[in-house]
């Protein structure tokens, strides 16, 4: 009987012991699959692609990168601005490559390693719009694998997308933006400008009623006052070397032309004074992640509304995080963005009754 029961229990050890070897195997075999880039065309451009885009003048080529390989999760990251960089999301490559996501750098036209014609009327959100269609038809992403991450602008860009072309896409996420640039401004004038010294908002808006913009003091005033409280929740002196870098190679004529001048809310004759899409949430159905931060310069409560309109959506709360919680409230955001990619990915994603 001991006998019988020893037998038995070497057994069990070898059994489990198979089944963790073939675990670490797996394991091991998607991280190959995942860094293997044998057969894809840009092997030797180290996932380096330029597309080109037809615009209404003419043709133009953007960049792009991509870091990993799956079949079923794509995502292409849209940067903010209009006119930043990819640079801003280089803190990915630490989250994202041992999830096995498969994911997508992006300079837009007119930013950094794109081409950066000088015709205002292309600073125009649909023909970023199309230009996102064009990018997504060259990478060969489809509804299958393709999630559109859009943070700040880039999240204007990715709700204007979807409600053209959502049959396109897998999963929307819509990261410290909200839906109504007047509601932007309100919430600017509001709550976040109250908040600030007296005397500092008060030097800060006599520059801005001169149209005083390029002075160095007011740039020092906010930088040093609004973004280390609203936009990286850190002393100047620390913002990451990729912060540092997409500032520097922020293209001035995307941004003013559509943002405006002031950084506080979106002012004078910009483009995208007026953009609202509130009254067509209604109308995105693909799951939707929405990322808020409680010290944003964009109301995080308009952006759990957000999620609450659109059919199938979801809200992250970053709650020691700015307008960008990818860094300042960095374990708190990866781990909520990845874990939607991954439920909706795997058909777990809690969709609402409606």
């Amino acid at each position: 009987m001991k006998s019988n029961i020893l037998i038995i229990g070497v057994l069990l050890f070898l059994c489990f012991g198979c089944e963790k070897e073939v675990s670490e195997m797996n394991i091991e075999k998607t991280t190959i699959d995942y860094l293997d880039n044998s057969n894809k065309e840009d092997q030797f451009l180290g996932g380096i692609k330029m597309i080109p885009i037809q615009t209404p003048k003419g043709e133009f080529n953007v960049w792009t990168k991509r870091v990993g390989n799956n079949p079923t999760m794509k995502v292409l990251l849209l940067h903010g601005g209009p006119g930043m960089t990819h640079e801003i999301y280089e803190c990915f490559d630490g989250y994202f490559p041992k999830e096995s996501i498969e994911y997508y750098y992006y300079d837009q036209l007119g930013s950094y390693y794109s081409d950066q014609p000088k015709d205002l009327s292309l600073w125009d959100l649909d023909r970023f719009v199309e230009e996102v269609e064009q990018v997504r038809i060259a990478l060969g992403l489809n509804k299958d694998n393709f999630y559109l991450y859009g943070q700040s602008w880039g999240g204007i860009l990715g709700m204007q997308y979807a409600l053209k072309y959502q049959e396109n896409l897998k999963g929307l996420i819509i990261s410290n933006m909200v839906a109504s640039i007047p509601d932007y401004q309100k919430y600017s004038d509001e709550v976040l400008a109250p908040k600030m010294d007296p005397k500092v908002l008060e030097e800060i808006l006599i520059y801005e009623n001169k149209e005083d913009y390029s002075n160095p003091r007011y740039m020092e005033l906010v930088v040093n006052n609004y973004y280390t409280a609203h936009v990286i929740r850190m002393p100047v002196d620390e913002w990451p070397e990729p912060v540092n870098r997409s500032f520097k190679h922020l293209n001035p004529e995307v941004y003013v032309t559509m943002q405006g001048p002031s950084e506080f809310g979106i002012k004078g004759d910009a483009t995208l004074k007026y953009w609202d899409v509130k009254k067509e949430l209604h109308k995105i159905t693909v799951p939707t992640l929405t990322i808020g931060a409680t010290h944003d310069t964009m109301d995080p409560e308009h952006m759990k509304w957000i999620s609450e309109e659109v059919k199938n959506g979801d809200f992250l709360l970053c709650p020691n995080g700015s307008h960008l919680s990818q860094f300042d409230d960095q374990k708190v955001f990866f781990k909520g963005l990845i874990n939607f990619i991954k439920s909706v990915d795997s058909g777990s994603f809690n969709k609402k009754e409606n």
